[in-house]
């Protein structure tokens, strides 16, 4: 039986306002060294940002349109072209991948993302959203219920260091949506984004952040403690 099987807690913070995105990769970088020598905790850290474009390791130019002229930011993580702006919950989630954590084995990447986007997909069922995968997609969808489309609804991203992830998951509760026009999201062109306001206007941001504490111990095996 590994540590996390006996209720194990994981930090869990939460920040007001709008956090600058060289401030979080910053506290990323040091707070994933300083997990990795043993002197601070895993924890998930929630934030929103301003509105920003990121660039994955596999960003192509060509898909930044940005008509609003929006920070771009080299972010370091995998993926390709990502928005961030207010309305939007970013779960940046430091983990030791070195260890056991809940369903996921140690060091198996691959687990690890399926983890990530089995938890994004029990959020939103404890919303009663229902979302889902789709192989070759990057991301979890859903059909949008004012196209009938199928459309992106939150979008994960890992970097991970010395076995130690950080970046992390965006769900979209409701940003500007007309801002996701200035990328091709994670290269695909095809369908569009979507939101959870779409499906139930009076859902707020602390409802989804309920929903985030309530079903992370069924795949990561820890209880969230704010800290």
């Amino acid at each position: 039986m590994t540590r996390n099987d006996i209720c194990e807690e994981i930090l869990w913070k939460k920040s007001d306002g709008l956090t600058p995105y060289p401030e979080a990769l910053d506290f990323m970088a040091i707070r994933s060294r300083q997990i990795y020598e043993g002197e601070a905790s895993p924890l998930v850290w929630l934030v929103e940002h301003p509105p920003i474009f990121t660039a994955g390791t596999s960003a192509r130019p060509e898909d930044l349109y940005n008509p609003h002229d929006y920070p771009t930011y080299s972010a370091g993580r995998g993926g390709q072209w990502t928005y961030h702006g207010p309305g939007q919950r970013l779960a940046y989630v430091m983990l030791d991948l070195g260890r056991q954590n809940g369903t996921i084995p140690p060091r198996d990447l691959r687990a690890f993302v399926k983890g990530l986007e089995q938890w994004i997909i029990a959020t939103l069922a404890y919303l009663s959203v229902e979302a889902f995968t789709r192989d070759g997609r990057i991301g979890v969808w859903t059909i949008d219920p004012l196209s009938g489309q199928e459309a992106k609804i939150a979008a994960l991203g890992i970097r991970v260091s010395r076995w130690v992830s950080w970046h992390g998951i965006s769900i979209n509760l409701d940003p500007a949506l007309d801002d996701f026009d200035g990328i091709v999201p994670c290269g695909i062109r095809e369908f569009g984004v979507t939101s959870l306001r779409r499906f139930n206007p009076a859902l707020t941001m602390q409802d989804l952040d309920d929903a985030l504490a309530v079903t992370w111990p069924a795949h990561f095996g820890s209880t969230p403690q704010e800290g």
